[in-house]
C-alpha cells in the first residue's frame, strides 16, 4: 500500500494545528467555503467528514476538542492521503488534495458545512452580476470534490447522504453502523468499510444465547445509530426466539441528569433483566453508568456495549468499577505502525476506527485507479473523461473496488455498499494488577467463536451471572407462559398421574402406567396379588387348614365305624356327600389366595359356589326326606316315596348337576382368563397405585355362582323351620335349623361387607377374606353342628352306639302323631277328641310304658 520508509509529511503539521485549536483561522479564503474547514492541493479533492469537537452547549454548534474520535481519525486520513501521494504505483501523477470539514458530532451543523462539497456543482447565473466599477466580477471556483470520507455518526452520515446523492458524489463511511444505511434505494451512493449494525446486532443476540439470557433490556441514544441498532437487535432476537426484551429505553438528545436517572430506575423495575444491551453515544454510555453508580447498583447489570463503546477508555473514565464484566464489540482492526502519537502529555492509545479511516480513504483511492486506468489508458495522470465523468461512474469502481487494508483483512463491498461483518469482542476485566482493562475474548466472523471459560464477572462470581425472566422449572413442571412474554412462565407440577412430555405440557400416562418419581416419563404400574404371607390370608387359612383336619378327621371317624348305629342312623350316603362340600368350602380358601393364572381362575369358578352346593343340596334333601315322612304320617301311615338312600343319592346329585350346569354355560359364554384391574388400586398418589392381577371374575358373577347356593340354603333353612316341632329323639331336624339359622346370620353378614367394600383400595383383600371366612364359618357351624356330637359318642361313649330293637314305620309314625297330638293344647285338638292326661297309673294312661317304650330314636330307624 505504502512504500518502504515513506514518511509522514503532513500529519504532525495538522495535528499541531488542531492542538493549538487554531482550525477556523487556518487560511482567509476557506472560511469563504466553510468555517472549521482544511484544505489541501491535488489533482483531485476527497472530502472529508470528522467529528473534531464535541457538541456544543447552550445553543453553540461546538465543543471541546474530541482527541480521539476527532483528531486521531482526521490523522489517519491525512496519513493515508500522504502514503498514497507517494506512492507510485497507485495513482502514478496524479495527488490527492483533500476538504476536511469538522462536523462538531451534530447532524444539523455538518449537512451545513457539507454544503461546501457541491458548491462547484452548482451553476451561478452572473450575467447580471457587475462590480462597482461596471466590470464583470472575478468569481473564484471552489474544487471539485470527487468522493467524501465519512462521515463518523451515522445520524450524520444519513442526514448528509441525502445532500451528496442529489450531486451524485460517491461517499465511503468509516464509521456509520446503522442499518437503515444499507437501504441502497435510499442512500445509493454511500457506501462503508465498517459492517452495518444488522451484522453486530445478531453477533449481540449470538453473544445473549451463549451466555444463556433470556430476558434483556436496551438503552439506545435518540437518533439513527441508537434507534436503528435496537431496533436491528430486537428483530434478530425475535427470530432467533429465546429472547424476550424486558425493556427498551431511548436517551433523548440533550439529556439531562435525571433523563439518565429515570433510565437506571426503568432498568431497575425489572430485577431479573440484569443484561443490558446499549447502542448509545460516549456521553449517554458515560451517563447511564454515572447514574448506575448513585443508584448504589454498581455490579447489578450486565452491560453489552456496541462499538460506540468497544475498547475505549473514554466512557468508563473513573467508572471502572460500574463496568466491570461489560462485553463490547468493535469492528475487527488492528493498530496502524507509523502514525505519531499526538500529544505529548498522555500515553498514545490509537482509536478503533483508524484503521477503517485509512481503509476508506484507499478505497477510494484504488477506485480513482482503476478508472483512470480504464478511461485514460494512454493519458497519465487526470484526464478530460475522468474530469468529467459523472459519479455513477466512481461509484462503480468503488463497490468493485477489493484490495487487502491497512490491517491485512481484505477490504470489499457487497451490493449495498456494507463491508462484511468482522468483529472483535472485549471484555472491561480486572487484571492481577487491581487495574481494569479491556481483554480480547473472542471473535464473530459470520459465527460467534467466544471463550467463555476467560470471563470474568462483578462481585467475583464464577459462574455466568443469570438475566432471565423465569426461573428454568424443575423436573416434572411445565412452563405456563405469560402472555405476550415467550421468555416469561409460571411453573406448575404435572400433577396426578401426569407426566412432563415437553417443557410446556404434561400428559396422561397410560392406564396400565404411572409417572417416574420425576416425572419426566411413565413407568409400569407393579402389579400386585394377595400373598400367603398377607396378613389378610393368614386368618383365612388358618381357618381353612383347621377345618380341613377337622374334616378329615370326620370323615375317617365314620369311615372306620361305617357301621356302627350312629352312622347308620345319620345316614351314610349323604353324610359323606355332605362332608365332601364341606371340604370343597375349605379348599376354596386356597384357590382364592392361589396365583391366577388360566387353571387357577378355571377351579374357583368351578369350586367357587360347588362346595356349598353340595352341602346345602345334601341339607335340603336331608330336611325334605324328613318333612315329608311326618306330613305324610299324619295322613297315613303309608312311607312317602323316594325316602330310600338311593332316591336320596339322585335327588342331591340332581341338585348338583344345576350347579355345573351353570358352570358349564359360563365357561362356553366367557372363558375363564387373567386380568390385571388397575383401578381397584388406583390412589390420588401414583406412588401408591397398584396393579391387582387377578381372575376375570366380576363381582356379579362372584354372586350369580353363589346364589344357587344361597338359594338351596335358605329353602334348607324353611324346611328346617318347618320340622321344628318334631320330637328330637325321632330326627337331626334341630340340629340341621340351628345350623341353617347360623349360616343364614354369616351370610347375611357377608353381603354388605362385600358390596360395601366394592370402591375401597383394599377391595381385592377384603372381599376375598370375607368371602373365605364366610365360607369357612359356614362349613365349620354344619361341622360341628351335625357332626361333631355323633364323632364324641362314637369316640367317647361307644356303649351308646349300640343296636336298638327296630320297629315299623307305622309304629314309629303312630308314636310320633300321638305325641305330637299330646303335646298340643286341649283347645288346638279336634273336635269330639277326649281329653287324655298322663297319669302314674299306667292303665289310665292312653300311652302305656309298653307304647312309649315303641319310641325309637329316628336317628336310630333305618328305613
Amino acid at each position: 500500500m505504502a512504500r518502504p520508509g515513506s514518511r509522514v509529511r503532513l500529519s504532525a503539521v495538522w495535528s499541531a494545528l488542531w492542538l493549538m485549536r487554531t482550525v477556523v483561522d487556518f487560511a482567509l479564503p476557506q472560511e469563504t467555503y466553510a468555517p472549521h474547514s482544511i484544505r489541501t492541493e491535488g489533482h483531485l479533492t476527497l472530502g472529508g467528514l470528522f467529528p473534531v469537537h464535541s457538541r456544543g452547549a447552550d445553543g453553540a454548534p461546538c465543543g471541546d476538542l474530541k482527541k480521539e474520535n476527532g483528531i486521531q481519525r482526521l490523522e489517519a486520513m491525512m496519513y493515508a492521503l500522504d502514503q498514497i501521494n507517494l506512492d507510485e504505483l497507485l495513482l502514478p501523477n496524479i495527488t490527492l488534495g483533500a476538504r476536511v470539514l469538522d462536523t462538531c458530532s451534530r447532524d444539523t451543523y455538518a449537512l451545513e458545512q457539507s454544503l461546501t462539497f457541491v458548491q462547484a456543482l452548482i451553476t451561478k447565473d452572473t450575467s447580471d452580476v457587475r462590480c462597482t466599477n461596471g466590470e464583470a466580477p472575478v468569481f473564484v471556483k471552489p474544487e471539485k470534490v470527487v468522493g467524501v470520507v465519512g462521515a463518523s455518526a451515522s445520524s450524520v452520515s444519513i442526514m448528509v447522504a441525502n445532500i451528496l446523492r442529489l450531486f451524485q458524489i460517491p461517499q465511503v463511511s468509516y464509521a456509520s453502523t446503522a442499518p437503515e444505511l444499507s437501504d441502497d434505494r435510499r442512500y445509493d451512493f454511500f457506501s462503508r468499510v465498517v459492517p452495518p449494525d444488522s451484522f453486530q446486532a445478531q453477533a449481540m443476540v449470538d453473544i445473549i444465547r451463549a451466555l444463556g439470557w433470556t430476558y434483556v433490556s436496551t438503552v439506545a441514544s435518540e437518533g439513527s445509530y441508537g434507534e436503528k441498532g435496537v431496533e436491528a437487535f430486537t428483530q434478530l432476537s425475535k427470530e432467533a426466539g429465546g429472547i424476550c426484551i424486558a425493556q427498551s429505553l431511548k436517551i433523548p438528545h440533550n439529556p439531562k441528569l435525571e433523563d439518565y436517572d429515570k433510565a437506571v430506575q426503568q432498568l431497575l423495575e425489572t430485577q431479573h433483566a440484569r443484561a443490558v444491551v446499549i447502542f448509545a453515544s460516549e456521553e449517554d454510555i458515560r451517563g447511564v453508568l454515572n447514574s448506575t453508580k448513585r443508584a448504589n447498583q454498581v455490579g447489578h447489570f450486565l452491560w453489552i456495549g456496541s462499538d460506540s463503546w468497544g475498547p475505549k477508555s473514554s466512557p468508563i473514565h473513573q467508572l471502572e468499577d460500574v463496568a466491570v464484566g461489560a462485553v463490547t464489540i468493535l469492528p475487527k482492526r488492528s493498530s496502524i505502525e507509523g502514525k505519531e502519537r499526538i500529544g505529548t502529555e498522555s500515553k498514545y492509545e490509537q482509536e478503533g476506527k483508524v484503521q477503517f479511516v485509512i481503509d476508506a480513504v484507499y478505497a477510494v483511492a484504488h477506485a480513482l485507479h482503476s478508472m483512470q486506468r480504464d478511461l485514460c489508458p494512454d493519458h497519465p495522470g487526470v484526464c478530460p473523461q475522468m474530469e468529467t465523468a459523472e459519479g455513477k461512474t466512481l461509484l462503480k469502481y468503488i463497490r468493485n473496488a477489493s484490495f487487502n487494508g491497512s490491517a491485512g483483512t481484505s477490504v470489499v463491498f457487497n451490493k449495498n455498499g456494507d463491508a462484511p461483518g468482522r468483529y472483535d469482542l472485549f471484555q472491561f476485566q480486572l487484571t492481577n494488577s487491581s487495574t481494569p482493562e479491556y481483554k480480547v475474548v473472542g471473535h464473530w466472523v459470520e459465527n460467534l467463536q467466544i471463550r467463555l471459560e476467560e470471563l470474568q464477572w462483578p462481585d467475583g462470581e464464577q459462574e455466568v451471572p443469570i438475566s432471565v425472566c423465569s426461573l428454568p422449572c424443575k423436573t416434572g413442571e411445565r412452563k405456563k407462559r405469560v402472555k405476550g412474554m415467550p421468555c416469561c412462565w409460571h411453573c406448575e407440577l404435572c400433577d396426578g398421574y401426569q407426566y412432563q412430555y415437553d417443557e410446556t405440557s404434561c400428559r396422561l400416562c397410560a392406564y396400565n402406567m404411572r409417572p417416574n418419581p420425576n416425572r419426566t416419563a411413565c413407568q409400569p404400574i407393579p402389579i400386585v396379588k394377595l400373598e400367603w404371607h398377607s396378613a389378610w390370608a393368614i386368618i383365612s387359612v388358618f381357618l381353612a387348614m383347621l377345618g380341613i383336619i377337622a374334616t378329615i378327621f370326620v370323615m375317617a371317624t365314620f369311615v372306620r365305624h361305617n357301621d356302627t348305629p350312629i352312622v347308620r342312623a345319620s345316614g351314610r350316603e349323604l353324610s359323606y356327600v355332605l362332608l365332601t362340600g364341606i371340604f370343597l368350602c375349605y379348599i376354596i380358601t386356597f384357590l382364592m389366595i392361589a396365583k391366577p393364572d388360566v387353571a387357577v381362575c378355571a377351579f374357583r369358578r368351578i369350586f367357587l359356589g360347588l362346595g356349598m352346593c353340595i352341602s346345602y343340596a345334601a341339607l335340603l334333601t336331608k330336611t325334605n326326606r324328613i318333612y315329608r315322612i311326618f306330613e305324610q304320617g299324619k295322613q297315613t301311615v303309608t312311607a312317602p316315596r323316594f325316602i330310600s338312600p338311593t332316591s336320596q343319592i339322585a335327588i342331591t346329585s340332581s341338585l348338583i348337576c344345576v350347579q355345573l350346569l351353570g358352570v358349564l354355560v359360563w365357561f362356553a359364554v366367557d372363558p375363564p382368563n387373567t386380568i390385571v384391574d388397575y383401578d381397584e388400586q388406583k390412589a390420588v398418589n401414583p406412588l401408591l397405585a397398584r396393579g391387582v392381577l387377578k381372575c376375570d371374575i366380576t363381582d356379579l358373577q362372584i354372586i350369580c355362582s353363589l346364589g344357587y347356593s344361597i338359594l338351596l340354603m335358605v329353602t334348607c333353612t324353611i324346611y328346617a323351620i318347618k320340622t321344628r316341632d318334631v320330637p328330637e329323639d325321632f330326627n337331626e331336624a334341630k340340629p340341621i335349623g340351628f345350623t341353617m339359622y347360623t349360616t343364614c346370620i354369616v351370610w347375611l353378614a357377608f353381603i354388605p361387607i362385600f358390596f360395601g367394600t366394592a370402591q375401597s383400595a383394599e377391595k381385592l383383600y377384603i372381599q376375598t377374606t370375607t368371602l373365605t371366612i364366610s365360607m369357612n364359618l359356614s362349613a365349620s357351624v354344619a361341622l360341628g353342628m351335625l357332626y361333631m356330637p355323633k364323632v364324641y359318642i362314637i369316640i367317647f361313649h361307644p356303649e351308646m352306639n349300640v343296636q336298638k330293637r327296630k320297629r315299623s314305620f307305622k309304629a314309629v309314625v303312630t308314636a310320633a302323631t300321638m305325641s305330637s297330638r299330646l303335646s298340643q293344647k286341649p283347645s288346638e285338638r279336634p273336635n269330639g277328641e277326649a281329653k287324655t292326661e298322663l297319669c302314674e297309673n299306667p292303665a289310665a294312661d292312653p300311652m302305656s310304658q309298653a307304647t312309649k317304650k315303641t319310641y325309637v330314636s329316628y336317628n336310630n330307624l333305618r328305613i
